[in-house]
């Protein structure tokens, strides 16, 4: 048994605490809402993020971010990724030297288009990569923490740090796979949430499931794209990461991306509909910093383009879905013109 610490209380936070303790650990959860601490000590439910799910009793719910650290082993961050580096560097000090830190939050920095590892590197130089890892692929947190089977992936530079997820985390039901590229799997978790939007979009449009098989196919080749030009495995978008979860998050049910791209494709202002929910669809911040990773990298990105301009540059719907099929016809694994 070891201290498990959560720095977030959003859905897929809790979701990881409820796992850690099925693997005989304690957890302290940090919430930054006061009315999540208030909820589970009235209930013993994170009644905001994640209703119908009774925590364990070894869960303990603070306001107090560094002394949830404070002792632990394991530290899981799971803020949104626009949150990420704030949260992060208010933790410089506090955590274990020993302690192996996961960071769970899926995007693109948008003031600085840095993956979530180079903001780490940047506030928590001190967590090298025997002790920095990042977890991904297809996994709604209501199904974890249900107790339904998923597999994810725990990727560093160094496979100390994999292992050490695995051997906290891993379990019949939850099964932990190691990487050593984390590049790859930070790419495939950010990007998919974008792609989702334009699937969900697609679907609401009542395009056909040839359609959305196609969006998610070419989805997967954009994203490929932007990983090789940052230096990630190809392969590693066969995996859990990207593929997995790409498939996951455009088709489900439980995907806020995907539902951001429903209710757009319905007629809903995309700013609006973002700022009427608790819940983060980091992919409409995502699609934003992405489009200027594509420009600054020189990677042809057109599902990135069109969603980050329906999305934030008000084109209409319709008139992106044109752009996008008109496209001239290219060589389709060298994306050149034949």
């Amino acid at each position: 048994m070891a201290k498990v610490a959560v720095v977030g209380a959003g859905a897929w936070g809790t979701a990881i605490a409820i796992q850690a303790v099925r693997k005989g650990h304690t957890v302290t959860l940090w919430a930054r809402e006061p009315e999540v601490m208030e909820s589970v000590r009235a209930s013993r439910v994170n009644e905001p993020f994640l209703p119908g799910f009774p925590l364990p009793e070894a869960i303990t719910v603070t306001l107090d971010k560094r002394a949830a650290v404070r002792g632990a082993e394991l530290v899981v961050l799971v803020p949104p990724s626009k949150f990420l580096r704030e949260v992060a560097k208010s933790l410089a000090g506090a955590i274990e030297p020993n302690a192996v830190v996961v960071v769970a939050s899926k995007g693109i920095e948008e003031s600085t288009l840095k993956l979530m590892s180079e903001v780490m590197s940047e506030v928590l130089p001190e967590v090298g990569p025997e002790r920095l890892a990042f977890l991904s692929g297809p996994t709604f947190a209501k199904e974890v923490a249900a107790g339904k089977p998923c597999n994810v992936v725990a990727a560093s530079k160094d496979p100390r740090a994999s292992t050490r997820v695995q051997e906290m985390l891993h379990s019949p039901f939850f099964r932990v796979y190691a990487s050593q590229d984390p590049v790859g799997v930070e790419v495939g978790g950010a990007l998919k949430n974008v792609m989702a939007i334009a699937a969900g979009a697609v679907d609401a449009l009542d395009l056909g499931t040839n359609a959305r098989a196609g969006i998610i196919t070419r989805a997967l080749a954009e994203m490929t794209r932007f990983g090789v030009a940052l230096g990630a495995d190809p392969l590693t978008f066969l995996g859990l990461a990207g593929m997995g979860d790409l498939v996951l998050t455009c088709t489900g049910a439980l995907s806020r991306n995907r539902q951001l791209g429903v209710e757009v494709a319905s007629g809903a202002d995309p700013a609006s509909y973002v700022a009427s929910r608790r819940t983060v669809a980091e992919g409409y911040y995502t699609a934003r910093a992405a489009y200027d990773l594509a420009k600054k990298l020189g990677i042809d990105a057109p599902i990135v383009e069109q969603v980050h301009f329906v999305l934030h540059e008000g084109r209409p719907l319709m008139e992106a879905l044109g752009m996008l099929v008109s496209r001239e016809y290219k060589d389709e694994l060298r994306g050149i013109r034949t």
